[in-house]
């Protein structure tokens, strides 16, 4: 039988056919009116899509990058910050603020549990003197999302700054930068703006600029006052990743025609049919507060997780993602994010329920996944 491929984690993600084509075309010189056009239209695009007038930076890395230009532009040495740590990119936070010497009190959140702002407040109180509180929109681990707008409230009334790690969680659930009072917001290129890996992007409120003014961390490629210099000149303070810009103007495109309502809409019907495709199936949900940018599943009892992910991958080409560790095995997760639309979910769906018959796993009966992701689908299809 032809095999074919089938993306469906949750970075990268699937990139539309025409935006794909144009990263053929001929490459053009960085400082130039032409780059320099196409630059400043995709820097108000993802302004557009972060939900604020601050300006976005566009780094040529992947998302830590702009976790760690976050960290070392406005903090100084011994600077005490919270970091919430509700698994693999949550933990990053806190790996980055101690690798450059910050004071950092890590809130260790089991894998797919919740984290109110009442706690958050609370951590605050007992932590004073704290400059920042580093935390995640949705983290990609667990599929879980975090209540930013909550955040926002409660850190606005303190000293310190709110950053948020929205790498996989921007454009494709709820996060208004300015509304929301978050004073960093981070995301990267490989997630729902649909281009391949390697650009990243950040942005600061005016009372992240204030920390900016007094930070002491070294830095050079991240610094952003080279960034915010250069684009007043519309252009970067190095080269640029030529293709990508171009390619992330035309996904922009895409999604300015579409509008932020529907593109969250959209993702909302994904989630809510991949979630309740795996319960009619008798599957539990890892997490307690589920987004609609994956849907991470305990793996039922008797299958092995590892042989599952792979059985979907080697045999039936739906290439989902395994648990990270130290939780390789105990779940699985499917993507609903960027260029998906509802067959890609019948498709994991399907590979699913023929896996788990192939490992020995029958407690369902066949076809009941799809046909309540289809009932689901058929209601949001637009």
């Amino acid at each position: 039988m032809i095999k074919k491929y089938y993306l469906l984690s949750p970075g990268p993600t699937p990139v539309p056919e025409t935006v794909l084509s144009v990263a053929a075309e001929p490459i053009i010189h960085h400082r130039t009116p032409e780059f320099s056009r196409i630059f400043m239209e995709v820097t108000e695009g993802l302004k557009y899509v972060f939900g604020t007038k601050e300006d976005v930076y566009i780094l040529a890395a992947s998302g830590t990058g702009a976790m760690e230009t976050a960290v070392i532009n406005t903090l100084s040495p011994g600077d005490k910050v919270i970091t919430i740590n509700a698994g693999k990119f949550g933990e990053r936070w806190g790996n980055i603020c101690r690798a450059y010497g910050l004071e950092t009190r890590e809130v260790v959140i089991p894998w797919g549990e919740d984290f109110s702002p009442e706690q958050l407040a609370a951590e605050i109180k007992n932590n004073p003197g704290v400059k920042a509180v580093f935390t995640t929109l949705s983290e990609t681990s667990t599929g879980a999302i975090f209540d930013i707008k909550g955040f926002g409230q409660v850190v606005a009334a303190t000293e310190a700054i709110l950053v948020v790690d929205g790498i996989s969680g921007v454009g494709a659930t709820a996060c208004y930068m300015d509304d929301w009072k978050v004073d960093i917001l981070v995301s990267g290129s490989q997630k729902s703006f649909m281009i391949p890996p390697g650009l990243a992007y950040i942005a600061f409120s005016p009372k992240a600029w204030k920390l900016v003014e007094t930070s002491k961390l070294p830095k050079f490629y991240f610094d952003i006052k080279k960034y915010r210099k250069n684009l007043e000149k519309q252009t970067t303070p190095w080269t640029p990743a030529v293709s990508l810009v171009i390619q992330q103007k035309k996904a922009l495109d895409i999604i300015k025609s579409l509008g932020m309502d529907k593109l969250l809409q959209h993702h909302q019907t994904l989630g809510q049919a991949t979630r309740a495709a795996v319960k009619a199936i008798g599957l539990e949900l890892l997490a307690k507060r589920p987004g609609n940018i994956l849907t991470a599943v305990k793996t039922p009892a008797g299958v092995d997780g590892n042989k599952l992910v792979k059985t979907m991958q080697n045999k039936y080409m739906a290439y989902i993602s395994n648990a990270q560790d130290p939780h390789k095995g105990e779940f699985f997760r499917i993507a609903h994010l960027g260029y998906m639309g509802g067959f890609d979910i019948v498709t994991a769906l399907s590979a699913l329920e023929m896996t788990l018959l192939d490992l020995g796993y029958n407690k369902f009966q066949p076809g009941a996944a799809l046909a309540a992701a289809q009932k689901i689908l058929r209601e949001g299809w637009q």
